[in-house]
């Protein structure tokens, strides 16, 4: 279960933060104290228990702050960037901004991190990444450009991965969003393509994200509503060259499709997420807390005087500007459990029931009448397979079934994808599909006799896959003329070029009526019309036949009914539509 608490207001006075709300609100080197960077001069330290600020300091008139304040955890100072290109260097006993350490640097800044174990690191609006102590050895060194023309950053965070600082950042340019990971470790930045496969001229909103072993899960709230994950691995394959990953939906309708502000999504722990925004059933914004486990609602708070969009969290405590006040909301979140999960978690257990618990020592004969002495070879027959089953390593079925999609025939290679499917998915369940798929289609490639069909539609069913990922997939059918495969990628890929659309409605048009019914068709985009076919067909049957025998007429009759009737039906028949259910199945 997850609770929000009773929130208070930290400012007493409106902060001067203009329509977007502060520019941050980041953790000092001191448990209960933090730094709260409005959008115009000031920055204030604030003790939360005591709700009062501890210091403030302001730029001079005709300045303005360009990037949150943070804390060097290495030497208690407080650093801030203002005018993009100006840095300064403070602590609690000075007083005036414009008389601490002062570094013009070259290039814009388009925010510091800092957290605790390691330096401060200063990210620039093209997407160069300096070292504090590196730049202020140089202020005035040249920056280089990592980000292309017209690309911008969005959201950035900074982490650290197995005692590695870790800085991720994400680029918008022209609609299309891509993720640039730099680890200092190894001093290299690779890139992703994030192919978030929303909707139509839905826009991702807000963007956070947590570690996972060897995974960096980012967690995305679009505009229609909705959260996606995408795992982007720690160590890639290949670091230098730019890959593709494609989220999946994590939680869906979590606030209306119609915000087009004032949304905010951050990760509280492993299966818990704050969303900030509308919700479906009610027009005032809300703070809530879902779990991501069990993809249910735990908590909900209204929030009446409306936010400004942005939510921070620090420790246990939630940080938000309601109405004009900056608004802390306590917040506990518990153990994930099915109960919990479902708000049914009990606090207490009967006293009466004692849980009881046995153990059964397989090893002993539990007076059985087994001899010691069979007792002891059992043990040691029991041993010797252990061991030899150690020995042997065990072979992921992952690997199992790349191995077979390069040699082995094509019922071998079913088997094997069933093996695969049939095992809980890992996060690296997108990649291996995608790499499956490129191995068939290359094998067809230089053997076109190898066409596992049933293995491309069992990956296409996964529902991980996308034009851009396989674009040789379409081809392949195109070439084979198979509907089948078609028709699902057409309902499932949201990336297909209007050229790829076109040459699949030309098949469709083009194939004959006996290759379509020999086809396995999906029938569901027309079964409405269909079923009223039928129920029409059905109407017209007005009268109740007898074993196929009309009491009311005599033989002869009907003969010369028949007759006369049997041009209206060829009549009938000639303007009936031309397109078979199954074709118009393709084309619906």
């Amino acid at each position: 279960m997850a609770a929000l608490e009773e929130g208070f207001t930290l400012t007493a006075v409106p902060l001067g933060s203009g329509p977007d709300g502060p520019l941050g609100v980041e953790q000092s080197d001191k448990t209960d104290q933090f730094l709260v960077t409005d959008s115009g001069r000031t920055v204030i330290l604030y003790k939360v228990s005591d709700q009062k600020p501890l210091g403030s300091w302001s730029v001079k008139q005709g300045q303005i702050i360009t990037c949150p304040a943070v804390c060097n955890f290495q030497t208690g100072e407080y650093i801030v960037v203002h005018d993009n290109k100006v840095l300064r260097i403070w602590n609690n006993e000075d007083v005036n901004l414009d008389k601490v350490f002062k570094a013009t640097l070259s290039a814009e800044v388009y925010r510091i991190h800092s957290i605790q174990g390691t330096e401060p690191l200063v990210l620039f609006k093209e997407g160069a990444i300096r070292g504090l102590e590196a730049l202020l050895a140089e202020p005035q060194q040249k920056i280089e450009t990592v980000i292309s023309d017209e690309e911008v950053i969005k959201w950035t965070k900074f982490f650290m991965v197995f005692r590695h600082p870790v800085l991720i950042f994400i680029t918008e340019k022209h609609g299309n969003y891509f993720a640039y990971v730099q680890k200092f470790n190894s001093r290299i930045l690779s890139k992703y393509t994030l192919l978030l496969g929303q909707e139509e001229k839905s826009v991702t909103q807000s963007f956070s994200t947590s570690v996972h072993r060897k995974f960096i899960s980012l967690m995305s709230l679009s505009s229609d509503g909705c959260v996606y994950e995408t795992l982007i691995p720690v160590h890639p394959s290949d670091p230098e060259k730019n890959q593709r990953v494609v989220p999946s939906l994590l939680l869906k309708s979590v606030v209306s499709g119609n915000a087009r502000s004032g949304v905010a999504l951050t990760i509280l722990d492993q299966d818990h997420v704050a969303v900030l925004g509308p919700p479906l059933s009610a027009s005032k914004e809300c703070l809530s807390i879902w779990n991501t486990k069990f993809q249910t609602l735990q908590t909900s708070k209204e929030l009446p005087q409306g936010t400004s969009g942005q939510l921070w969290y620090h420790g246990e405590n939630l940080f938000m500007l309601h109405g004009k006040f900056l608004t802390v909301i306590p917040y506990k979140c518990e153990v994930s459990s099915l109960a919990g999960a479902l708000g049914k978690l009990k606090h207490g257990q009967d006293p009466d029931i004692h849980a009881m618990t046995h153990f059964v020592n397989w090893e002993t004969s539990q007076g059985y009448g087994l001899g010691s002495q069979n007792s002891e070879q059992s043990k040691r027959i029991l041993r010797r397979r252990k061991i030899e089953v150690s020995v042997q390593p065990e072979v992921p079925p992952s690997t199992q079934l790349l191995a077979a999609v390069q040699k082995d025939s094509e019922k071998h290679i079913e088997v094997e994808l069933r093996k695969f499917l049939a095992v809980k998915r890992t996060p690296d369940f997108h990649t291996i599909i995608g790499d499956v798929v490129i191995g068939i289609l290359g094998r067809y490639k230089a053997e076109p006799s190898f066409y596992p069909r049933n293995c491309l539609m069992q990956l296409i069913q996964t529902r991980v896959l996308s034009y851009s990922l396989c674009p040789g997939l379409m081809e392949s059918a195109l070439e084979k003329t198979d509907v089948q495969i078609l028709q699902i990628c057409l309902q499932q890929f949201p990336d297909i070029p209007e050229s790829v659309t076109c040459a699949c409605l030309k098949i469709f048009l083009s194939i004959g009526d006996d290759s379509l019914q020999e086809t396995d068709i999906n029938m569901e985009s027309v079964s409405d019309y269909t079923a009223t076919i039928q129920d029409g067909e059905i109407e017209q049957q007005t009268e109740i036949l007898q074993n196929g025998f009309n009491p009311e007429e005599d033989n002869c009759e009907n003969c010369a009914q028949e007759l006369i009737e049997k041009p209206q039906a060829a009549t009938e028949e000639s303007t009936s539509c031309p397109v078979t259910g199954k074709r118009a199945a393709l084309l619906f």
